[in-house]
């Protein structure tokens, strides 16, 4: 048997057990936020060593947890070692996930299977791609390839908190040094690029007074106001500022948080906003954020007796195509093409990711899972979150083909 046929017939007569392993790890809440991700983590790490995984738990110091607006997280990482020497390919997948929210006409940790989908927050994004890879090791520790080369599999619970306390702890640890690296997809695409964030958050101060004489305060909502108002006008020019990668489209600027007042019968006193800046891989975040601080410092001076702060919250650098990332781009689309029976290309994703974390640190990173076509499709973040089981099997015989490829199988 061929070490193509070896992958493919370990993938059809477990695909029961894949689906089985996916459903166990849904049904265990990871809602971030709140971020309590140890149990979850934990839950993980024993469903991986019932399939003959050996897996190393890496606590992240509650100190670092709380910096980063959580509760709890473990890192989990399992290697496979195949022969002498070559690559150290890494496959990462986050376990975190956004809160369900409202609208599900499933129990959003059911795991319910119906017309060959299973439905759950996170069965799309991205626990999927844990089950993903984990089968794909195992298809190829199966297969009886000649291989040189190691894989790991990076479990991370922070991606939705911005993947500072996961992927790139565990690389500035130095507890993995991949030469390559594949991370969770979301659709049928070989995505090689995605959108950078920026998150900023605008404090208006003003000083408080009594309705029956507001003349005598400083209204902070009026002065936040006129920025948001500058704020939304600028907006509309990033239409005219689309990114050459397809996928990717054009920026995007949203106001997505605001707070402030003191009571109705009182001059609000303090008013903060967040704002979430998607920038597109040809842009500069540097250029970016002074941009986007000019456009507030500007509608301030029409306030001059409010005080306005601008700070940093987040900032998640794009991810561009790399020559180094090439070779790993064409053989993940090749096998995905011959396996899905249609053309699958390259494409950038108008989401910020994990990747950019193995970018960072020099290690060429291309995403690609279980998946739809779209993210519409899977209701990714949204009520009723699904995923077709045949496009998990599909894309675990694609990870695996191309594992066995990258380690001269």
């Amino acid at each position: 048997m061929s070490v193509e046929d070896a992958i493919r017939e370990f993938v059809r007569a477990n695909r029961d057990a894949e689906a089985r392993f996916l459903a166990e790890i849904v049904k265990i809440p990871s809602d971030n936020p709140p971020g309590d991700c140890a149990r979850p983590a934990e839950t993980a790490a024993e469903l991986l060593e019932q399939l003959g995984f050996s897996v190393e738990r890496h606590k992240v110091p509650e100190a670092l947890v709380k910096a980063n607006g959580m509760v709890s997280a473990t890192n989990l990482i399992v290697r496979r070692r195949f022969g002498q020497g070559g690559p150290t390919i890494a496959l990462n997948a986050h376990g975190d996930v956004v809160p369900p929210g409202a609208g599900w006409t499933r129990d959003p940790y059911g795991a319910e299977i119906l017309d060959g989908h299973m439905f759950g927050r996170g069965v799309a994004v991205s626990k999927s791609d844990i089950a993903t890879y984990a089968f794909a090791m195992l298809a190829l520790e199966r297969s009886g390839a000649a291989l040189n080369g190691t894989v790991e599999l990076h479990v991370t619970y922070d991606e939705e908190a911005g993947g500072e306390i996961g992927p790139r702890h565990i690389l500035e640890r130095g507890l993995s040094k991949p030469d390559l690296a594949i991370g969770a997809g979301f659709s049928y695409a070989v995505v090689s690029a995605h959108n950078g964030c920026l998150h900023l958050e605008v404090e208006v101060l003003g000083r408080s007074a009594h309705a029956a004489r507001p003349f005598t305060g400083v209204d902070a909502l009026e002065a936040a106001n006129g920025i948001l108002a500058a704020l939304y006008g600028w907006r509309g020019g990033l239409a005219a500022r689309t990114s050459a990668i397809a996928g990717i489209g054009s920026p995007q600027m949203t106001v997505g948080l605001i707070s402030g007042g003191i009571n109705t019968n009182v001059v609000p006193d303090r008013v903060t906003f967040r704002l979430d800046r998607r920038m597109v891989p040809e842009e500069n975040p540097a250029e970016v954020e002074a941009e986007l601080k000019a456009v507030i410092a500007n509608a301030a001076k029409l306030h001059p007796e409010a005080r306005v702060t601008v700070n940093r919250i987040l900032l998640a650098e794009p991810l561009t195509p790399t020559a180094a990332g090439a070779k790993l781009t064409e053989t993940l689309c090749r096998h995905a093409t011959r396996v899905m029976g249609e053309t699958i290309t390259a494409s950038g994703v108008p989401l910020y990711t994990d990747a950019r974390h193995y970018a960072k640190a020099g290690v060429p990173i291309v995403l690609y899972g279980a998946g739809p076509h779209t993210i519409e499709e899977a209701n990714a973040h949204r009520a009723d979150e699904r995923l077709p089981l045949s496009d998990l099997y599909k894309a675990t015989e694609v990870i695996a083909l191309t594992l066995a490829e990258l380690m001269g199988g």
